[in-house]
């Protein structure tokens, strides 16, 4: 089932299916050369838009929870994925320790703990939890939803490793964004592999560089396919230093607001698109879904004082957004699809739906629910030569093509940003 439209503007979008479907072997041809030359994140979730006339990526999350939310027709991908992921870092892996994140009372979260524990356990791993919070000095026994539990335990920090009591991993894995800065504890383990690295995480990472990166490819993959890279890149503008509250460099963001809803207008008159645009003013550090403002005109920064606080970790710094509408809908509530991958293969997602938000809001907000439905015949091979619009698999197809074009890009972010680099070099 592919989910119902609600807009007559799907002719381009359907254009796109088809031009994806028909440029196949190229594509992967071009994705098998990338990682040829490019490390993919571990793990990570995309949020797409299908706006009907565009597709894009709204945001890449390199710690994703949400992995209970993957059928269990999925599972089996997920499993492959991992064993290829762990074969290419440290073959003779036996150990793996995962460290979730502070929000270890929260059932839902600690149900996706529960589906990496399981799918990395059938990769061929003995795997443990770690506790990043200090104050943990015993193991602790986390209840689950379905009457099951998981193990929580100290960590033992020796000169150069991580691990537990009678437990030396060769791999650690994290499951927190590190929003608040790295902890001492995962600091100078030369000796292990820490996946992902610790510049992913918030304390560190910026939207404005992962933006910058996906519209570097999306340059080079349109050319690939001969069209217009607006149709799956949203632009973007930066603001280094932005004080909400003294009101210093609103100025900055005002301009760019201005600048792009202008840039949008052209766009949409270019392609017969009778919508009024909007813009996303967010923190550049942080994905959490806080501190997100909707902008039709510059006067709606008014409300901008709303974000003040998610802006703090980078310093200030505002990104302006292109807003990508969704007109995907689940019975009636407004849908948007999220795609799971780990290493560099597609293994699953779902559709996150909010009945009481609106298709220029964010839907990644209490309330929100998780429906795998259409990504559950993800597993199926796309079907060329099939009407564009009226197959499921060869919809998710193109997701899973513009979802892997942003892990792309997370991959050059990482490398662009790495503090080590030139130790590489």
């Amino acid at each position: 089932m592919v989910p119902h439209l609600i807009t007559s503007l799907n002719g381009p979008i359907n254009e796109l299916e088809q031009r994806i479907l028909e440029s196949m072997p190229a594509i992967e041809r071009w994705f098998r050369l990338e990682w040829m030359e490019h490390t993919p994140p571990f793990y990570c979730a995309v949020d797409l838009r299908n706006a009907g006339f565009k597709l894009a990526p709204v945001d890449t999350d390199l710690f994703p929870g949400g992995f209970n939310h993957l059928t269990p027709e999925m599972l089996p991908l997920a499993v492959q994925a991992a064993m290829a992921a762990i074969e290419k870092i440290c073959p003779e892996a036996k150990n793996l320790l995962l460290l979730p994140g502070t929000q270890v009372r929260n059932t839902f979260y600690l149900a996706s703990v529960q589906q990496l524990v399981s799918v990395f356990t059938q990769a061929g791993l003995n795997v443990r939890l770690g506790a990043l919070d200090p104050a943990v000095k015993q193991a602790q026994r986390l209840p689950l939803a379905d009457g099951s539990e998981l193990l929580l335990e100290p960590l033992v920090r020796t000169r150069g490793r991580l691990g537990l009591k009678n437990f030396d991993p060769c791999t650690i894995l994290l499951n927190t964004d590190l929003a608040e800065g790295v902890p001492a504890v995962l600091q100078n383990l030369h000796e292990q592999y820490l996946l992902p690295p610790l510049h992913a995480g918030w304390g560190v990472r910026r939207k404005s560089h992962h933006l910058r990166s996906y519209e570097e490819l999306a340059k080079k993959f349109a050319k690939l396919l001969g069209m217009d890279p607006w149709l799956i890149n949203p632009m973007y503008a930066h603001c280094g230093k932005v004080d909400v509250a003294q009101r210093d460099g609103l100025d900055c963001v005002r301009g760019h607001v201005e600048t792009l809803l202008g840039k949008i207008k052209r766009k949409y008159k270019e392609y017969g698109i009778n919508e009024r645009p909007f813009v996303v003013v967010k923190p550049d550090a942080g994905s959490s879904g806080k501190g997100i403002l909707t902008v039709r005109d510059p006067k709606d920064l008014d409300g901008l004082p709303q974000c003040a606080g998610q802006g703090e970790p980078a310093g200030g710094a505002i990104v302006v957004q292109e807003g990508v509408p969704t007109y995907e809908r689940m019975n009636d509530a407004v849908a948007e699809p999220v795609v799971y991958m780990i290493d560099r293969y597609v293994v699953g997602g779902f559709y996150r739906i909010h009945a009481d938000r609106g298709i220029d809001e964010n839907l990644s907000a209490p309330g929100s629910r998780y429906v795998p439905l259409a990504f559950a015949s993800s597993a199926q091979l796309p079907r060329r030569g099939e009407k564009p619009g009226a197959s499921a698999p060869n919809r998710f197809y193109m997701y899973g093509v513009i979802a892997r074009l942003a892990m792309v890009a997370a991959s050059y972010e990482l490398e662009a940003t790495d503090p080590e680099a030139e130790v590489y070099a």
